[in-house]
């Protein structure tokens, strides 16, 4: 009798081991899963984060309105540091100029809210929408265009024209059409005595 004791006794030693090994790894699994999808958690926390900042990006490509100073005056400037023009046809805010009138003078397009620069209040910027669906930056309710003559930064050619049966004026921080002209069509990159004169529109 005491032998088959001692047997038994032997016997559940070599069962109570392997019990506690097996309790040891199921332990261990079950930490490594929740490792696992902490991990996971933290990288899609991770990939959403980072969304707002593409956004933001995004944001940031909107065309910036400047200013520049040449013989008529500071003015307002668009995309490389183009001159800006109000046309006297315009009234309450809306753009009359289209077709063949807006190829010469291409309407100052945003696809995203417009971005003050220099002098420029941010508070006087807005859009209008054109007819076509597209969004036209507007200066204290003036629509802004560009002219096809002024090639680069710092010429104003368009300055004065009646083209399509109105005046065109470069446009004063102020949001006052400059309407007198002494750069006869170009300006000068450097800041003049002249004074300019500007009426409200």
């Amino acid at each position: 009798m005491a032998s088959r004791r001692k047997a038994k006794f032997r016997a559940r030693g070599r069962r109570h081991p392997a019990g506690g090994v097996a309790a040891v790894v199921g332990v261990a699994l079950l930490l490594a899963a929740c490792g696992s999808s902490s991990s996971s958690s933290s990288s899609t926390t991770s990939a959403a984060a980072s969304k707002p900042a593409t956004s933001a990006s995004a944001s940031a490509t909107g065309v910036a309105i400047g200013t520049a100073r040449g013989a008529d005056g500071t003015y307002l400037t668009g995309a490389s540091g183009r001159a800006l023009y109000l046309w006297v046809a315009d009234h309450n805010g809306r753009s009359v100029c289209t077709g063949s009138c807006a190829s010469a003078w291409p309407p100052v397009i945003a696809k995203s809210t417009p971005i003050a620069a220099a002098s420029v209040r941010a508070a006087d910027l807005g859009t209008i929408t054109r007819a076509d669906g597209s969004k036209q930056v507007t200066y204290m309710g003036h629509p802004l265009y560009y002219f096809v003559g002024d090639t680069a930064a710092g010429t104003v050619k368009g300055q004065g024209s009646d083209a399509f049966g109105a005046k065109w004026w470069l446009v004063a921080p102020s949001g006052a059409a400059i309407t007198i002209s002494h750069s006869a069509g170009a300006v000068s990159p450097a800041s003049s005595s002249s004074s300019s004169t500007v009426a409200g529109y």
